[in-house]
């Protein structure tokens, strides 16, 4: 349920929800969905992939000492609507009473983030809530531990400086739904994940549709994503792992790495998965995959299709200015 994450955007996962439904093609070969099946019935997993309310688990960041990246429903999508208010509210109540880690909250509906993030009621709700996790807190560390705010803030920093807000894109049509909304909603860091990457996603948006324009008055869209008055911080990108596993196109990372660079955007590869660039399409191979272009892609699996993008390790993390950096 947490502490330790293989993720490599990640240090631990948190998971006071557990279980989801599909809402887009980046769903079709959850991960989440899989493990879930795989022990439904044990005491991970009592329910599956039902969607579940993990009450057990909602304070677990306030036992950990070290500062770390925490993220936070792995297993679950905090938003889904069969999550009541008042526990998303106690999630961060707790996420603000613990300012030594950083949360990295990741949705696929982005539509109630930003309703209730922009909520002066939901923050509210949120303070209401502190009296109880600081209860909480006081059970489960020693009072002297200062990784846990013993006491009530006159006022609570919003946002919050150690959550970061994002959300999941796998194509050009979530893109241009999703995106905008993230700037809508207010965060101390916007970011996106781009895994698994479908398809080719255009970013900028900006007269002369060139990545390397420059800002400028005339040539900026004010709502790009890159440029525009609300950029975003962070921008993951992966392939798809798994038995199921679609290949991503070398050109597709490549094109959003060097939209990253010259926007000033970071910007983290995290994967190939299971497929990776070949020189040779082998044809008539059932492991290789040639898209339209000619460009071929060998199913060699996640740990050996490796990490590179064009020969570099990317592992850019975005400027914070509070919690676990």
């Amino acid at each position: 349920m947490g502490a330790r994450s293989r993720i490599e955007w990640t240090d631990a996962s948190w998971n006071p929800v557990t279980g989801c439904t599909e809402v887009s093609a980046g769903c079709d070969h959850c991960y989440a969905r899989d493990l879930a099946a795989r022990f439904a019935g044990t005491a991970a997993y009592p329910n599956g992939f039902e969607l579940t309310l993990r009450p057990k688990h909602l304070y677990d960041p306030l036992r950990w000492r070290r500062p770390r990246r925490v993220f936070v429903n792995s297993m679950s999508d905090l938003f889904h609507h069969l999550v009541p208010t008042q526990y998303i509210a106690k999630v961060f109540a707790t996420m603000a009473l613990a300012p030594a880690h950083t949360f990295q909250i990741l949705t696929k509906r982005p539509g109630r983030m930003a309703s209730l993030l922009t909520s002066a009621a939901f923050r509210e709700l949120v303070v209401t809530e502190l009296p109880t996790v600081i209860e909480a807190a006081s059970a489960v560390r020693a009072p002297s531990d200062r990784s846990v705010r013993q006491e009530i803030p006159d006022l609570v920093e919003w946002p919050l400086v150690n959550v970061w807000a994002g959300v999941s894109v796998e194509s050009q049509k979530w893109a241009n739904v999703r995106i905008p909304v993230l700037q809508r909603t207010p965060a101390a860091v916007r970011f996106l994940s781009m895994e698994p990457l479908l398809s080719h996603v255009r970013l900028c948006d900006c007269d002369g549709a060139a990545y390397e324009i420059q800002r400028h008055p005339f040539l900026v869209n004010l709502s790009c994503p890159l440029h525009g008055t609300v950029p975003l911080d962070w921008i993951i990108v992966g392939g798809e792992s798994g038995p199921r596993a679609r290949p991503m196109h070398p050109a597709w990372p490549r094109g959003i790495q060097q939209a990253c660079q010259a926007s000033g955007v970071a910007y983290l590869f995290k994967q190939w998965g299971e497929w990776a660039p070949c020189p040779d399409t082998g044809a008539g191979r059932d492991d290789v995959f040639r898209f339209p272009d000619g460009v071929g892609m060998r199913r060699v699996g996640r740990r050996e299709a490796g990490r590179e993008l064009d020969g570099k390790t990317w592992d850019e993390y975005p400027a914070t200015v509070g919690g676990a950096a």
